[in-house]
């Protein structure tokens, strides 16, 4: 793992472009614990509330545009989807938490489903929590946080959408995000700040990625 406030240097950055823009597609959803893949390679997940970015995102990281499905409609995301990338690691879109389009009993179940997968996944080496930047932490942000930290889950948060805010603005909010967050035991002490619109911050999350996974073009 990366000092928590180093910067990742030119050849880091360059091997994890090179890795990304390698062959990825979509593997699997699943919707059941017993319908996962066997755990034989090495997996980060995306998390956040509902409408956050999460599909965004991850096309972004891959320079895919219709790879994850995105959708205006918030709480789409009802399976845990996994995305291969060259055969050497696996992208994780859990659903969504917060508010979403659909009944009670099964928005329980699939966010069930993903707190299942957290806490039982052997090969995870990373959750990214993804906060939309124009919104910083929310109280309903605490839950996964919690949940992470009691099952020892190593966890980075995202911040999404910088792009709609000021380069300052966008600077205060994380920091306050890092500080939020200094006291949590399995939280990264790094947060970035990203935008699927405009590609910034995406080299230095995939080289975390990339670092996390300890896998090298």
């Amino acid at each position: 793992m990366t000092e928590p406030d180093a910067l990742f240097d030119e050849d880091a950055l360059e091997a994890a472009r090179i890795l990304f823009a390698r062959k990825a597609e979509f593997m699997m959803g699943a919707v059941a614990m017993d319908g996962l893949p066997a755990p034989d390679l090495p997996e980060v997940a995306f998390a956040g509330r509902s409408n956050v970015g999460k599909s965004s995102l991850i096309n972004a990281l891959v320079g895919h545009k219709h790879l994850a499905r995105a959708s205006n409609a918030p709480g789409r995301t009802r399976e845990v989807n996994f995305f291969v990338l060259d055969e050497r690691l696996r992208l994780v879109d859990l659903p969504g938490y917060g508010w979403a389009r659909a009944a009670r009993i099964e928005v329980k179940k699939f966010q069930n489903l993903g707190r299942d997968y957290l806490r039982g996944r052997p090969n995870l080496k990373r959750a990214y929590l993804l906060i939309d930047a124009r919104h910083g932490l929310k109280e309903v942000d605490g839950e996964p946080m919690d949940a992470f930290d009691r099952a020892a889950v190593s966890y980075q948060i995202v911040l999404t959408k910088a792009d709609k805010l000021r380069p300052a603005a966008v600077e205060a909010v994380r920091q306050q995000t890092e500080a939020a967050i200094a006291k949590r035991p399995a939280a990264f002490p790094r947060v970035l700040a990203t935008s699927s619109e405009t590609g910034a911050g995406m080299p230095e999350l995939r080289a975390e990625i990339a670092a996390a996974c300890a896998v090298a073009p």
